[in-house]
């Protein structure tokens, strides 16, 4: 699939790193080609209709690629976990994934750290970026031997790519599925105490500062983590990190009817880390947010709360829910932008995520008031167990290019 004409989009607001602008965008060969010309003849002319005309987004850490769900939330990468069966621990494994979505979509694999994602023995980390990954990463878990985490920042320090690891310290949550807390306790749900996201934090930002390394958080949901992140950022510490809307969206009053459908992974928190997660997004400690995309089936969610797997359906929703913190001013709407495209991009070092000369075209138009009800039974993903079911919500993409070429959301 390769774009045959230039394209040129006309009468939308276009969301740049400088901030908004009303001007045209062309697409010349599957790359933006210029902001703000005027259409030339010969090229094709779609109007945006007042729309902003927006990156396709990237979503940063998935553990399933949905197409028809990705497209429908204007999503046109994403970096999948390797967390998969068999896990992304061996080059050829990595290489067919980073082939799979093509032309319409692209995955960017994450290579897993240690070899079955055991934690133990390193990965053939070189050979795995030779084949196509983006980064390095933990999975689900966080690797309890420091010399090994030591070992794994070095490796990939010298390969230059960045390690996404898990924030929460194992031998602390073991079993757990909710937040240590008076909504655990009157419900009786095995909890952990919500200092194990910080223990892990604090150790794998001093290996990483050490390593001269990377490191990437993709969820960070407490506000003693944040405050972590935030002082080793101010160090010049090269750390990122990411939370899912869950966690800025529902706290752990989610759980009191044992709903499973907000069963994740981290736990949803209390309320002032809520609200300690907003202010983050705010001030920029969170570098991205990501859906966090992991649907699970009856079979996995229609058991009790304690027995169900962790996971939501995320791709879909990732958008509105980000342009619900532009309605309640506590971001713009650039700011949403750089959260679920450019800095995911910039992260994993491709040319996209941004409206700018020269990178690819990847472009959603998207209607920022259009009005939506989100119904877990009509999703596009392969199950549609979302915390959000049944909430009205606003913003859709009304159309999304990949590479210069139409993809109907």
């Amino acid at each position: 699939m390769k774009q045959q004409r230039p394209l040129a989009i006309t009468g939308g607001r276009l969301i740049t790193p400088d901030g908004p602008r009303d001007a045209t965008l062309r697409l010349v060969d599957g790359r933006i080609d210029a902001l703000g010309q005027e259409p030339r003849d010969g090229d094709d002319i779609v109007d945006a209709k007042g729309h902003l005309v927006a990156p396709g987004l990237v979503d940063l850490g998935v553990f399933a690629i949905d197409k028809p769900a990705f497209h429908f939330g204007g999503i046109t990468r994403a970096a999948l976990m390797p967390d998969q069966s068999p896990p992304l621990d061996l080059p050829s494994r990595v290489s067919y994934i980073a082939k799979s979505g093509k032309p319409d979509f692209w995955v960017h694999p994450l290579a897993a750290a240690s070899r079955g994602l055991q934690g133990r023995e390193i990965a053939e980390l070189a050979l795995m970026r030779e084949a196509g990954a983006r980064g390095i990463a933990t999975g689900r878990q966080w690797i309890a031997d420091s010399g090994v985490m030591l070992r794994l920042l070095q490796y990939a320090a010298m390969l230059d790519l960045v390690v996404f690891a898990h924030a929460e310290d194992a031998t602390l949550v073991a079993g757990a599925v909710a937040t240590a807390g008076e909504i655990a306790t009157r419900r009786g749900l095995p909890s952990a105490p919500a200092q194990a996201e910080a223990i892990a934090l604090t150790r794998d930002i001093a290996l990483a500062e050490m390593a001269g390394a990377r490191i990437h958080f993709r969820q960070v949901t407490t506000r003693a983590g944040l405050d972590i992140v935030r002082s080793a950022k101010a160090r010049g510490v090269k750390v990122t990190c990411g939370i899912t809307p869950a966690h800025f969206m529902l706290s752990d009053l989610a759980t009191v009817d044992f709903r499973t459908f907000a069963r994740l992974s981290p736990p949803l928190r209390s309320e002032p880390d809520r609200q300690a997660v907003r202010e983050a997004i705010a001030d920029g400690t969170i570098d991205v947010v990501a859906s966090g995309h992991d649907p699970r089936g009856p079979e996995d969610k229609r058991l009790p709360f304690s027995d169900a797997q962790p996971g939501m359906a995320g791709a879909e929703t990732l958008l509105a829910m980000v342009l619900s913190l532009v309605r309640d001013e506590l971001i713009d709407v650039q700011r949403a932008f750089e959260l679920v495209a450019t800095a995911p991009a910039r992260i994993l070092g491709v040319e996209a995520g941004a409206i700018a000369s020269g990178f690819e075209a990847d472009i959603a138009i998207v209607d920022p008031d259009k009005p939506w009800v989100i119904q877990s039974a009509r999703m596009e993903a392969t199950a549609g167990n979302t915390p959000f079911d049944g909430q009205p919500t606003q913003g859709r993409v009304t159309m999304l290019y990949k590479g210069g070429m139409r993809i109907n959301p």
